[in-house]
């Protein structure tokens, strides 16, 4: 082929474009970006009590949930009640805060037996997680 003459079209194409490639790797990127908590906090089912006051969780925290037939869940994986003190013990809670989810229909003391079971498995930090109550339109 000489210099400046035009291209032929039976040659094969040198480059790959990856531009839509990589639109497609980002699309799915943030898909998995905004249904992964949806998915993570969707399995199990309790009814929490409602509070004005909501704490923020991290990802370092511990989450304990009770369901209203007394199944507890650790980050949900579900551990049997006579085992959650070793699970949680396993866990090496230490300074890291631990929040029982509790089915509002649950026993008092079922919760503070959950607690009691975090404090003597090491947590220092406890906390109970709530619903936030609805607002309601101010009054003029």
């Amino acid at each position: 082929m000489k210099v400046g003459s035009p291209v032929d079209v039976h040659e094969p194409m040198a480059e790959i474009n990856i531009t839509p490639l990589t639109d497609v790797f980002l699309v799915l990127l943030i898909i998995f970006m905004v249904t992964t908590p949806l998915i993570m906090t969707a399995g199990i089912k309790i009814k929490m009590p409602k509070t004005q006051a909501l704490p923020s969780l991290s990802e370092r925290d511990i989450i304990l949930a009770i369901t209203s037939d007394e199944r507890y869940f650790v980050n949900n994986t579900e551990v049997p009640k006579s085992r959650l003190g070793d699970y949680l013990r396993e866990l090496t809670i230490g300074n890291r805060l631990v929040v029982v989810q509790a089915d509002a229909r649950l026993t008092h003391g079922v919760v503070v037996g959950a607690l009691d079971m975090a404090k003597e498995a090491g947590a220092e930090r406890l906390a109970i997680a709530t619903e936030p109550l609805p607002r309601t339109p101010a009054r003029k």
